[in-house]
């Protein structure tokens, strides 16, 4: 069973914006209905979330079912990811090549993990990063690696839904453009 949640992740705001940032999307959310202003015990990891809004269903694919928990905004340098599983492969932001990290057995192929988790353990100390592609040999910023399934995201702001249905295209795009038509990507798994 567990318990699932979809991030979106502002991949241009900054550490010095991402505060501002995080009121204007929860402002537009409140303002759209979307969520409440106000925080109960709704969310998974933290003491308190906000509700779902009167108007969630505007934000959903297809609604099969209420959402039973709420929206956590994340602030500050955090390393998002999917929960269970992992990324199958990444994808060089320069060459668009895909690097496989896994086989289609799901084992780690040797050697091809070691970049990435020392990349992304000096992102999150530090902020900065970049892998190098063993195809083109050009270094790219580890946060403009692509990943499968969008299992990972590199950023300082995140708004986090536990338990909705699957959010829909036109929801996500209008997100993005009360953020400042900030590139956003969505991260979605399962605990």
């Amino acid at each position: 069973m567990g318990n699932h949640f979809q991030t979106i992740v502002d991949l241009q705001a900054t550490q010095a914006d991402a505060p501002a940032l995080a009121a204007r999307g929860l402002d537009w959310l409140v303002a759209e209905g979307i969520v409440r202003a106000e925080r109960t015990d709704c969310v998974l990891g933290a003491p308190l979330g906000h509700p779902p809004g009167p108007r969630w269903a505007t934000a959903v694919e297809q609604v099969e079912w209420q959402p039973c928990d709420g929206l956590r905004v994340e602030t500050g340098r955090t390393v998002f990811h999917g929960g269970q599983g992992d990324a199958m492969y990444a994808v060089c932001p320069h060459c668009a090549a895909r690097l496989d990290l896994y086989t289609d057995e799901w084992d780690v192929i040797e050697d091809a993990w070691d970049p990435f988790d020392r990349a992304i353990g000096t992102w999150h100390d530090s902020g900065r990063a970049a892998v190098t592609c063993p195809r083109c040999g050009r270094a790219g910023d580890l946060t403009a690696w692509t990943w499968d399934n969008d299992h990972y995201a590199f950023g300082y702001l995140g708004f986090e839904f536990w338990d909705w249905p699957e959010f829909s295209p036109g929801f996500l795009g209008r997100f993005a453009r009360a953020l400042g038509d900030h590139r956003t990507v969505l991260v979605g798994g399962k605990l």
